[in-house]
């Protein structure tokens, strides 16, 4: 199958593993609404390619994995009320992909970046890479899983702390609290990534494919999915929501009202 996809997201298939690369390294890796698309896109292709057994997510270049929406076209749909990401809000990032997802951190892995990789399976990183959640540092929340997803695959006071102070954290502290899998030298990453694919290629594939859809779908997370959305729209539409990323543009600190 052919997938026709923007210049800022590839998609190579090599042997039995595909290797999805976000190709924005200019804005951070920031996404737009057509690179999510195109990611929709080259997933759902790889979901339904029964050659391919495994995928890596990474980025291009060495400074950043991905920052997260480009504000720019995000904002100012999210306090219009357009809709942003998955019409079903029972789902998120790769809710229904079932082939195991490694993600490759090469660098900042930070809002939705972090995000998607929270739908990743296997995680390596390079040793700058930084992850966290700064959303509430401007009057806005994640609603790509965080509050549902985090704290099932973290202790809760540390997927508290990245959800409620904004601050990130370093690739060791990210390895120390299980988020990530292991951290490397910036240019071995696709090495390892690409052994840790290979060594799941040696398995079953029904029986891998199997283990990863009993342990998400038992999970349960649709309802805290729904929830996220519905809680998370009351302050997408608020006066704070428009003052942080004012703030954030014109390079100061915002002033906050609580509306």
């Amino acid at each position: 199958m052919s997938v026709e996809l923007p210049s800022t997201f590839q998609y190579e298939k090599r042997g039995k593993i595909a290797i999805m690369t976000i190709n924005r390294p200019e804005a951070h890796n920031a996404f737009t609404a057509e690179m999510l698309r195109g990611m929709d896109s080259a997933f759902a292709d790889f979901n339904d390619d029964d050659a391919l057994w495994v995928a890596i997510l990474t980025a291009t270049g060495e400074k950043a994995f991905s920052s997260g929406m480009d504000l720019k076209e995000a904002i100012p749909m999210l306090q219009s009320g357009d809709e942003l990401g998955y019409e079903d809000h029972t789902k998120r990032p790769f809710s229904d992909v079932f082939k195991p997802i490694i993600g490759a951190v090469n660098g900042y892995c930070i809002a939705g970046g972090l995000e998607f990789l929270q739908g990743t399976d296997l995680r390596v990183a390079a040793e700058h890479a930084t992850f966290g959640l700064g959303e509430v540092r401007w009057g806005i929340i994640p609603t790509g899983g965080s509050h549902i997803r985090l704290p099932r695959q973290i202790p809760w006071a540390i997927a508290m702390e990245l959800l409620l102070t904004g601050k990130p954290i370093d690739a060791k502290r990210a390895y120390d609290i299980g988020l990530i899998n292991k951290i490397v030298p910036a240019d071995q990453l696709m090495p390892a990534a690409l052994e840790l694919a290979e060594t799941i290629c040696k398995n079953g594939p029904l029986a891998v494919r199997t283990a990863k859809e009993i342990a998400v779908r038992a999970l349960g997370l649709e309802s805290g999915f729904v929830l996220e959305k519905a809680l998370g729209a009351r302050v997408m539409s608020s006066e704070d929501a428009k003052e942080g990323p004012r703030a954030f543009a014109e390079k100061r600190k915002p002033s906050y009202t609580g509306k």
